[in-house]
């Protein structure tokens, strides 16, 4: 019975894994989508979307399961409980990238981005997918020092964002007020990806240690790419 629940256990791992590896192709796809106005492309990756919110709400149930069950203790109720959190993050991950998608199909036939912004966009996207693949490895390893690691990967992202602000605010800006908003809204979509890759990190840390990421005084050297 007891290898019974630690099996379950894992499974639950398992789920996490691929609810990320999901979210992951995912952002890299509408990324494509959006740049290449590819409304086949973009169309998959909205209906992929599907998947993660069944992976989320089957993880939900088989851990709600083992709480009735197995009313765990100590570390096992971290990683139940922790587990439900990281669902609620991967899959929100999985539902930026199909707004990224969704405004793919909008403008289709044209492409949402100006050609100025290609390279600042597309740049945003691999990071996220790269993101969204350390925070993968981090469920997998449950390196904490890899998962405390991930904030300062995303401060790349964070000036990213704020680069692509200033590109909306400069007064050559020649695109109009539409294309404005929706590149507003993609800035913000993969900026809050790259946050959600962050706190699932930010989950395994605290599943293994006991503590809160940010209560913990690590010597954390900055990084500016993903390995």
């Amino acid at each position: 019975m007891r290898d019974a629940y630690h099996e379950e256990l894992d499974s639950i791992g398992d789920g996490l894994v691929e609810m990320a590896r999901l979210a992951g192709s995912a952002i890299g796809r509408a990324t494509t989508a959006i740049l290449d106005a590819d409304l086949k492309l973009a169309e998959s990756v909205i209906e992929a979307d599907q998947k993660v919110d069944e992976l989320q709400h089957d993880l939900e149930a088989r851990a709600i399961a083992l709480l009735a069950r197995q009313q765990p203790v100590a570390t096992d109720l971290r990683i139940v409980v922790t587990s439900l959190r990281m669902s609620a993050d991967l899959e929100r991950s999985g539902d930026l990238a199909q707004h990224v998608a969704k405004l793919a199909r909008l403008r289709f036939p044209e492409r949402a981005v100006p050609q100025d912004l290609h390279a600042t966009i597309l740049e945003m996207g691999q990071l996220a997918q790269r993101l969204m693949a350390k925070a993968a490895e981090v469920i997998v390893t449950k390196d904490v020092d890899l998962a405390l690691q991930l904030e300062q990967d995303d401060d790349e992202m964070d000036l990213l964002h704020r680069t692509l602000f200033q590109h909306l605010i400069d007064e050559r800006w020649k695109h109009g007020i539409e294309t404005a908003v929706d590149v507003t809204l993609l800035g913000r979509y993969y900026e809050r990806y790259a946050d959600h890759a962050v706190a699932v990190a930010k989950r395994v840390v605290y599943l293994v240690t006991g503590e809160h990421a940010d209560e913990l005084q690590q010597d954390i050297q900055p990084v500016t790419g993903v390995e």
